[in-house]
Parts: structure tokens; C-alpha cells; sequence
């Protein structure tokens, strides 16, 4: 079947401007186009065509303001629970497709199909039409680490001979090396092969861990399968060094309990009398879970360890070193058992937030969570330490794909109170946000002597936005400006220009509505504006941290739409643009 359905077609496209669409792109067709209302169906000589009208115009092409959606046509009455996705990153992990794709129902199988693109296909089965028919409608187009998702249904009558192309277990990207913990993988393990384990040993026992020659070592890397850094050169003069230890949980374990037994011996060899506890590394999103209401989950795992467990106080953490020490006093024994359920707690809180971020990146179109520095680098809860490395910003990458992103401004409301939270000693955490968010972060002096709030500016791309109102959102919330189970909304203003105004608005006040309903966050653009000097007025967001984002992310695709369409079309080979159907 090589009949395509050409969507979201502008009222004013004629059979003419989808021809010179196709022709400029030299993609054949074999039949004319038919036209309807909102969408077109034309035919192509065979599957490679039409392969090839999907891949380089669904998504990529505009016309009349309108991003055209290219897709294989398949009737009603042949749709069925089965469907393709295309454009997969290909580096993307199991655990975050599976959360994606259970948002929309119960997914029965997920299978590789093999392609020669270096972007990742799967064929994909759910229980119910229904489910797939959500799952089409949402994820079409939608955005995951700058690729834009291509959904199309496997019609009934081809899903039994489909199958043979996709045989073998699920995996990506088979023209490359394999990656630990995504579909490259083939059958997942239990969790991801490749989560370190950071532990801080005495830096006296460094060299006796390394051996002669770094012969211990390498030992203890072949008998547990396992890759170990040991950063010598991380805090100079400090009095305990991490390690980073890469392999299965099982040989995380091995790995650590051997280095607890080599500083053992080394303290008897060399008198050295003090105890040497365990303790490991943990980012500080995951410790309020591992503690548990009232310390539940921290005093269980004691108890059925044996063990004594303290963690460092929050006082301890910086924007750049966001890890707790968790100590484990008892026997060897005792501490591999608590460790084992320690990993375990911080992997299931993983996994969870993950899932939960990946609804908010699908909304949220190119935003690439693995450069944002909320989570440690490579690390699920037991990353690298932050404080050695540079700001993600600093290297001129961007977590909204290539390209400069253009810089925005926010302010950002926070109460009065808080000012000298987010500024803190000398200016020290501000000038480290700032940093740290590659933003410009500014508090604006108060309007009144009593006011009750302040307006925080922040201009820098939107990567640099989203970095910086998150650990605005999490300060307040750490120090206790809202209550425990209080959830943090802020209001923040964005400027537009006044003529886009009214598509902020919509039509009888539709965008701004569908805008709160996405996003669930108040959206507000008060009447009656006077515009500033540069012909600007305010759009008021409040709601919470995703909410807030999301809103001012749609919002900025509004103003870039009315932005393109404000632009000369250019046109190609000297020829004049089409004329528009009357």
C-alpha cells in the first residue's frame, strides 16, 4: 500500500502547491492529488517513495504557516492495535520508550525493525485500537531530543508478513556499537548495565586500591566485569577520594565489598586503628525517598541489616555538587545487604522520575533532558560529582538541539522573603546559578518598602531558563517557603509583541484556553495594555515548575510561527511563488 495521506493542509493549498512541494524534492508520485478540507491523499509508484515523501517532508515542510504531516494512508476499517514509529533517537533507553509509550495503554510488543537510517524504527502492538489510535494522534510529530516522532498504523492485512523484518530481540542502532541499557542492547537486563556506583574511600588507601603498577586494579576490574575510575585528581588535598564503579548491580556490589577488603587489610598492614565505614554517593533528588516519612525506609533497611546508616545534612550541597554521603557502619557483610537495598530504593526512584520527566520532554518539543544537569551525568542517583565539571552551557552545546537558540527574558516572581535565599552569602549561590544556567540572573529592586514580592530576570536561551527557574522552583522549596506537601507555583511574566498578542489569545480566547488546558497553568494576557517602548505587552504564567515551562515553551512557538509568517517567502530556481486558490 503506497497511498499517502498528506495532513494539517492549509484551506488555501491547491493540488498545485503540494505538486511543486513533491517536484522540488523529487519525489515521485503516480496519480494527482485530492484535496480535501484540512488534508490531501496522493499516490506513489512504491513503497520507496513514499518512504521517502514521509521522511523528508512530514515535519520539515511548510505550507501556508502550516507544518505538513506526511503519513501512509490506511482505512478505517484496516487500522489495528499495530503501529510504526520512526525517528527514534538512537541512543534513547528502554526504560524511558516504555514510560512513553504506557502513557497511552498496554503495550503488548515492542520490535526493532531494521533500516540502514541511523535513527531507530520499532514496530509497536497495544491491546486496543483505541489505545493505538491515542498513542498515533499524540506522538506524531511530537518531539524527543530534537527528533520529531513519525507514527504511522501497520495496516491489518500486512501486520502478519511486517513481523519478519523486526525477528530478534528489540535493538537500535545496529550499525554501531551496542549501548548498555538501550534497545542496542538486545533483551534488557534486570536494570541498566551501566550504573555507577560512586564511593568515597580514604585517600591513604588510594594507592594500596590502585597496586603496583595499577595490577590491583585491573584485577578487580576482570574478576567483576567492571569499569573503575578512581579520581585522583578531584579535590585536591581533600581527605577522601571517589571512585566511579560502571557495571551490573551485581558487580557494583562485588566491586566495592573487594575495595572495602583491600583498605581493610591495608589499615591492619599499616596500624591504621580508626574504623572504615562504607559510604557511597547519592543524588540529593533521590535521599527524601530513601529516608521515607519519618525515616521509615532508612531505620527498616537498618534493621534488617544490622547496620547504622547517617546522611549528610543538605547544608552540604552547592548548584554544582548536588550528592549526598550516605555512611554505612557494620560488618562487611552487614554493609553489602544495606547497600544492595540502598541501590535498589535509589534505582526505583530513578526510574520513576524519569518516567514522570519524560511526559514533561514530550510536551516540552527539543528539550533534551540529558543536558540539563538535573540528573548526574551517566549516573542515575549515584553520578559524578558536579563540582569538577563545567556548566553545561560553557561548551556552546544546547539541550534544545544545534544551533543558538535566541536568548528570552522571564521575570519570575518569588516572595520578598526569599531574596536572600537566592542570592545568598555575598552573592555567592546567585553567582553560581548564574554560572552553573549560563543566564543572567538579576533581583530587580522593590516597587514598594513593603512589598510582599520580587521579581527575579533571568534572560538566556531557553535551555538556560529551564535550568535556572528549576533551581529557583527547588531552593524555595528546600528552604521551606512552601510546605511540605505545598506544591511551588510561581507567576512569571513574558513580554510579546503586541500585534501577536491576540494569537496568544485565539479566537474568542480557544489558544489561550487549549494553552491552560496543555499545560495546567494559569495563563493570563490582561486587556487593555498600554505597550511598553518597544511596542511590547505582559502574558502572565503561574502555576507550577512543568507547568510554567511548558506554557512559556508554547507560547514561544506561537511568536516564532507568526515570526516565519511574517517573513518573505524565498523562492527557488528564480521562479515566482505559487499564487494562492482564490
Amino acid at each position: 500500500m503506497n497511498k499517502l495521506y498528506i495532513g494539517n493542509v492549509s484551506a488555501e493549498a491547491s493540488e498545485e502547491d503540494l505538486e511543486t512541494i513533491f517536484e522540488r524534492l523529487k519525489i515521485p508520485h503516480s496519480g494527482p492529488f485530492l484535496v480535501k478540507t484540512g488534508y490531501a491523499f496522493v499516490d506513489c509508484p512504491d513503497e520507496k517513495a513514499a518512504n521517502l515523501a514521509i521522511e523528508r517532508i512530514s515535519g520539515n515542510e511548510e505550507l501556508f504557516g502550516k507544518v505538513l504531516e506526511v503519513a501512509i494512508s490506511v482505512p478505517k476499517s484496516q487500522r489495528s492495535c499495530k503501529m510504526q514509529i520512526r525517528n527514534i533517537p538512537p541512543h534513547m533507553q528502554w526504560e524511558v520508550l516504555d514510560g512513553m509509550l504506557a502513557q497511552y495503554g498496554t503495550v503488548e510488543s515492542c520490535e526493532q525493525v531494521n533500516t540502514d537510517t541511523e535513527t531507530a524504527v520499532v514496530n509497536v502492538r497495544y491491546a486496543a485500537k483505541d489505545q493505538a489510535r491515542l498513542a498515533m494522534e499524540k506522538l506524531n510529530g511530537s518531539m524527543m531530543e530534537n527528533f520529531a516522532l513519525k507514527v504511522s498504523y501497520i495496516p491489518d492485512e500486512t501486520a502478519a508478513a511486517e513481523g519478519a523484518s523486526g525477528r530478534g530481540r528489540r535493538g537500535f542502532n545496529a550499525r554501531g556499537t551496542p549501548r548498555s541499557g538501550s534497545p542496542g542492547q538486545g533483551a534488557r537486563p534486570k536494570m541498566q548495565s551501566d550504573i555507577p556506583l560512586r564511593m568515597l574511600v580514604p585517600t591513604q588507601f588510594v594507592g594500596a586500591i590502585i597496586g603496583k603498577e595499577g595490577a590491583t586494579i585491573r584485577n578487580i576490574t576482570k574478576q567483576t566485569r567492571s569499569k573503575i575510575d578512581i579520581h585522583r585528581k578531584e579535590n585536591a588535598g581533600a581527605a577522601e577520594k571517589p571512585i566511579t564503579i560502571h557495571s551490573t548491580p551485581e558487580g557494583c556490589l562485588n566491586a566495592c565489598m573487594t575495595i572495602m577488603e583491600i583498605m581493610q587489610k591495608e589499615a591492619v598492614d599499616t596500624k591504621f586503628t580508626e574504623a572504615i565505614p562504607l559510604k557511597i554517593l547519592a543524588h540529593n533528588n533521590f535521599v527524601g525517598r530513601l529516608i521515607g516519612k519519618e525515616g521509615r525506609n532508612l531505620k527498616k533497611i537498618e534493621q534488617d541489616t544490622g547496620t547504622k546508616i547517617t546522611i549528610s545534612a543538605l547544608l552540604d550541597l552547592t548548584v554544582y555538587n548536588l550528592e549526598r554521603t550516605i555512611t554505612i557502619n557494620g560488618t562487611l557483610k552487614e554493609s553489602n545487604k544495606a547497600l544492595e537495598e540502598l541501590m535498589t530504593k535509589i534505582m526505583e526512584s530513578y526510574e520513576s522520575d524519569m518516567a514522570a520527566m519524560n511526559l514533561q520532554s514530550n510536551l516540552i518539543p527539543g528539550l533534551n533532558l540529558n543536558a540539563l544537569g538535573l540528573f548526574p551525568s551517566g549516573a542515575p542517583g549515584m553520578g559524578p560529582s558536579m563540582s569538577g565539571m563545567p556548566p553545561h552551557g560553557a561548551h556552546g552545546g544546547s539541550a534544545y538541539g544545534q544551533g543558538q537558540p535566541e536568548s528570552e527574558t522571564v521575570h519570575l516572581f518569588i516572595p520578598a522573603l526569599a531574596v536572600g535565599a537566592i542570592i545568598g552569602k555575598q552573592g555567592q549561590h546567585i553567582k553560581q546559578l548564574s554560572h552553573f544556567a549560563g543566564a543572567s540572573i538579576k533581583i530587580a529592586p522593590a516597587e514598594e518598602k513593603d512589598s510582599i514580592q520580587r521579581v527575579v530576570i533571568i534572560i538566556g536561551t531557553p535551555e538556560a531558563q529551564f535550568k535556572a527557574q528549576c533551581r529557583i522552583f527547588g531552593k524555595l522549596k528546600e528552604e521551606n517557603f512552601f510546605g511540605p506537601k505545598e506544591e511551588v507555583k510561581l507567576e512569571a511574566h513574558i513580554k510579546v509583541p503586541s500585534f501577536a498578542a491576540g494569537r496568544v489569545i485565539g479566537k474568542g480566547g480557544k489558544t489561550v484556553n487549549e494553552l491552560q488546558n496543555l499545560t495546567c497553568a494559569e495563563v493570563v494576557v490582561p486587556r487593555d495594555q498600554t505597550p511598553d517602548e518597544n511596542d511590547q505587552v505582559i502574558v502572565k504564567i503561574i502555576g507550577h515548575f512543568f507547568a510554567c515551562q511548558l506554557a512559556q515553551r508554547k507560547i514561544q512557538e506561537i511568536l516564532a510561527q507568526v515570526r516565519r509568517q511574517q517573513q518573505p517567502k524565498p523562492t527557488s530556481g528564480g521562479q515566482p511563488p505559487q499564487p494562492r486558490r482564490k
